[in-house]
């Protein structure tokens, strides 16, 4: 299978290597110094006391790669516009497009029940690039449980996690689905096809639009955050929102944000992706976590007063950091 990755940050790189290692024919679409050190060395990857080094095709122009088989986007929410147009060369009508991100992606209200049924977000998709050039008849979706980051141009480091989970957002042929879900096992991902795939992506959500903005915010790990009382107790009122939100949607959370906060308690001492982004100096993703879920809960009619507060305090913060 030739798989493509619009995106060479920390898990396009840790996906390339590992895909590549198992025999995938794998292209980076990727830019500047990253792309020069993928030329130059191709890609690592360092897992505990084990690494592995890949050559894969890299360029900076997507005709020049051709259509792929699967493309997966790991870029950030605020970045996929841009990423979408410029991968139009990879994308024919046979290919399967998997986007491996966080937060609520542009086509979530395709499948959603009732009134909601078919609403562009704007948040996510403000131009209608995604919408216009990656068919949502050819899109998989998709959740990463990983934690990596990068150590430098080329060069990734894989912290936790390992699992993929994927699930068709129309109706894609069964097979299509497995041939994917093969692909990414063989790479030793443990990977899931999911029954419903926009609960999985609205349960990751429920967990994480707190935690990364929150340690965005203070520079705290989130064993810190959940330490407080106050803190945990605002993680707590925005999760039952979001709980809100789900059931409008057809993506009904049945545990409590306590029952959540343990699992990520046990993490320790743990830095969420934004926390990384904010320490980096880079702009942080803030639509696909925490604006589309307010532009949901708007059409849904759902009031979100402490999702309001944490997002009005982000946008604040990321715009002072410009």
């Amino acid at each position: 299978m030739k798989v493509g990755i619009v995106g060479a940050g920390a898990i396009g790189l840790w996906l390339a290597g590992r895909l590549s290692k198992s025999g995938a024919a794998v292209s980076l679409l990727a830019r500047g110094k990253t792309l020069e050190a993928i030329q130059d060395s191709g890609v690592t990857v360092h897992s505990g006391e084990d690494s592995l080094k890949a050559r894969v095709e890299a360029s900076d122009d997507a005709a020049s790669l051709g259509p792929q088989d699967l493309l997966i986007f790991a870029v950030k929410g605020q970045d996929l516009p841009a990423a979408a147009e410029s991968a139009r060369g990879l994308i024919d009508g046979n290919s399967l497009i998997l986007p491996a991100m966080n937060g609520v992606p542009w086509w979530f209200l395709e499948t959603a029940q009732g009134e909601l049924a078919q609403q562009a977000l704007q948040s996510v998709d403000p131009e209608g690039k995604c919408a216009q050039y990656l068919p949502v008849s050819q899109v998989i979706g998709g959740v990463v449980h990983a934690s990596c980051f990068v150590e430098q141009p080329g060069r990734v480091r894989h912290v936790m996690g390992n699992g993929l989970i994927i699930g068709p957002v129309t109706e894609i042929d069964a097979q299509k689905i497995q041939q994917v879900h093969d692909v990414l096992a063989s790479a030793g991902f443990d990977t899931t096809i999911a029954n419903n795939i926009r609960y999985d992506i609205w349960y990751k959500l429920w967990g994480n639009m707190t935690m990364n903005p929150i340690s965005a915010l203070t520079g705290a790990t989130c064993d810190l955050i959940l330490d407080d009382p106050d803190a945990r107790a605002f993680a707590s009122a925005i999760m039952n929102e979001a709980a809100a939100i789900g059931s409008a949607i057809g993506c009904h959370i049945t545990q409590s944000p306590d029952d959540r906060h343990d699992i990520t308690r046990k993490l320790g001492a743990f830095k969420t992706s934004m926390l990384q982004d904010a320490e980096a100096g880079r702009q942080l993703e803030i639509s696909p976590l925490l604006e589309a879920p307010q532009e949901v809960a708007r059409m849904a009619g759902i009031a979100t007063p402490s999702l309001d507060h944490l997002l009005g305090l982000m946008r604040v913060f990321n715009a002072s950091r410009q």
